[in-house]
């Protein structure tokens, strides 16, 4: 073969080659260019998932048609995703409303445990069992038998215990126990999330639970009382102390008047079931109060009959006071409630008390004190024992009586002030 004859050869082999590459190529972008000129071009399909079968024959998708294909938007496609009976199911499988959960905590060899819904919210008008199995694997059952959601368990010996929530009738209780260790003795420390614990007046009776009386004080009175305002000076301050039972106060005419700080009930224990109940206008006066330009401070008249509701009641005001930067302490008004559970301790018992309550505010960081008249500070508490906190004396004459430390004197409870209606505590706060 010539060189002419080669040459035409190796093209024309060079021309086939191309032509097959060329068809192999229009063959395999042929789903691209199908279609009208200038139309967007669109993906390959997705490998279709083999469809199984029903019982009777017919064609069905996995999960019900909600994944067509392996498409994650194939359920587009399915008319009855959307449709009024799926949605319900839809919305049923999501609803957590019936879950329930437990918070247990240990103060001194005991537990208290509380029955939360899905809010983090005491769950009430429900006979709750649980179960309590120690290290030796014995088990003791406690019944929630007022039906407030909190179960209490004392005299425990102290180390750890499973609690489990029994199942309840339209319910889903929690899987699995809760591991928790009961404390062989007080640490004094503020108890995380009490604020489950705090009751508005609406969910408790006032009338009965908020009975706290100032009888002994003012039996201890005489002629000598001072009822108008003593201005500040080098060495004090001019105060007053107020509550709900002032109402709405005009806290900018009060600042005018030459007050210049103010003690607000955070709120009290109830006398009879001894719930912990927040102050209907303790934020309005705190808030105003500040915005006044005042110094505050707070008091919680306990009802407390052990160290354990001590704490309880010191970590509830210091939840209440978090949202406010307070220059003054946080007092434990201690006096009679006509016969409540607070009168029925003795003395060192309701030392013991004072003691808790300031203590677990003084590792919180907190300044304490205790408020009382001069007839409980020297029949009713050992008084020797709180010089190391502030001690708010009451008593109503012109030149306290008392010889004991006091670094507040509350000298009447009929003084009138500009901004408040009706009667008001004034107060001398030394420095």
């Amino acid at each position: 073969m010539d060189s002419r004859s080669r040459l035409l050869t190796i093209l024309g082999s060079m021309g086939a080659v191309l032509l097959i590459v060329l068809i192999v190529i229009l063959c395999t972008n042929d789903g691209i260019l199908r279609g009208d000129q200038g139309q967007t071009p669109q993906p390959a399909p997705v490998a279709q998932v083999p469809d199984a079968q029903s019982a009777d024959g017919t064609a069905t998708t996995p999960l019900g048609g909600h994944l067509i294909g392996g498409d994650p938007y194939g359920y587009m496609n399915d008319p009855t995703f959307f449709d009024e009976e799926h949605s319900d199911a839809f919305i049923a499988a999501l609803d957590q409303s019936g879950n329930l959960s437990l918070m247990v905590t240990s103060v001194e060899k005991d537990l208290r445990v509380l029955v939360l819904d899905v809010n983090g919210e005491l769950v009430t008008g429900v006979p709750f069992n649980i179960r309590l199995v120690d290290s030796s694997d014995v088990t003791t059952r406690y019944r929630d038998l007022d039906q407030d959601g909190i179960i209490y368990a004392g005299t425990l010996t102290a180390g750890d215990y499973d609690v489990t929530l029994e199942p309840v009738e339209g319910y889903r209780v929690p899987l699995h126990s809760t591991r928790v260790t009961v404390k062989e003795s007080i640490e004094y420390i503020p108890i995380a999330d009490i604020s489950v614990l705090i009751k508005t007046e609406e969910e408790i009776n006032a009338a009965i639970e908020d009975t706290a009386n100032k009888d002994d004080a003012i039996e201890d009175s005489d002629r000598t009382e001072i009822v108008t305002l003593q201005a500040g000076g080098n060495d004090h301050m001019a105060g007053i102390d107020v509550s709900s039972w002032q109402g709405d106060i005009d806290w900018d005419k009060v600042r005018e008047s030459g007050i210049e700080f103010v003690i607000v009930r955070a709120g009290y224990r109830g006398s009879v079931t001894g719930a912990i109940v927040r102050d209907t206008y303790f934020d309005a006066n705190v808030s105003g109060a500040l915005r006044a330009g005042l110094k505050v401070g707070v008091y919680f008249v306990t009802q407390a009959i052990n160290e354990t509701e001590a704490v309880e009641e010191a970590s509830a005001v210091m939840e209440m006071c978090a949202p406010y930067d307070l220059e003054l302490p946080i007092y434990l008004d201690v006096e009679g409630s006509n016969g409540g559970r607070g009168d029925l301790i003795d003395v060192e018992t309701r030392t013991t008390v004072c003691e808790a309550f300031c203590r677990t505010l003084e590792n919180a960081g907190q300044q304490g004190g205790v408020y009382a008249c001069r007839y409980w500070l020297a029949n009713n508490i050992d008084a020797s024992r709180l010089d190391r906190y502030n001690v708010w004396l009451a008593e109503y004459r012109s030149a306290p009586l008392y010889n004991g430390y006091y670094s507040m004197w509350q000298y009447t409870s009929r003084g009138h002030v500009d901004g408040i209606s009706g009667n008001v505590d004034f107060d001398i706060m030394y420095y």
